[in-house]
């Protein structure tokens, strides 16, 4: 089964647009140094425009506990994608304590990094 997310929406017409075309989940990007940044009350002002059916992911990198609950608490996420370098342990806490389903990106420079 293929899923299509399109990541970092700032706005609620993009935002629409990807629901009609099929976006499966669509991503919020709350690392603040990227040019997709968005703040967690805009993006919940966008979440609440789009149809049920269709997730809400909050895209961070290397984020702390404090930071997650903040967005959390704010912005009603389906998923909570981790892009930096967070431990497996990180990411099972994440899970359990702030009941969010994770995705974990990995990095991969060549084919010895599957291994």
């Amino acid at each position: 089964m293929v899923r299509v997310k399109i990541c970092g929406i700032t706005d609620v017409e993009d935002a629409l647009v990807a629901a009609r075309y099929g976006a499966d989940a669509l991503g919020f990007v709350f690392y603040p140094k990227s040019p997709r940044y968005i703040t967690p009350d805009r993006a919940a002002r966008i979440i609440r425009e789009i149809p049920p059916f269709v997730a809400a992911v909050g895209v961070f990198v290397d984020p702390t506990p404090e930071e997650l609950e903040r967005v959390i608490e704010r912005c009603p996420l389906d998923y909570v994608q981790l892009h930096g370098a967070e431990t497996p342990e990180f990411c099972r806490k994440v899970r359990h304590q702030l009941g969010k389903k994770v995705i974990k990106a990995f990095r991969i420079k060549d084919e010895s990094s599957l291994e």
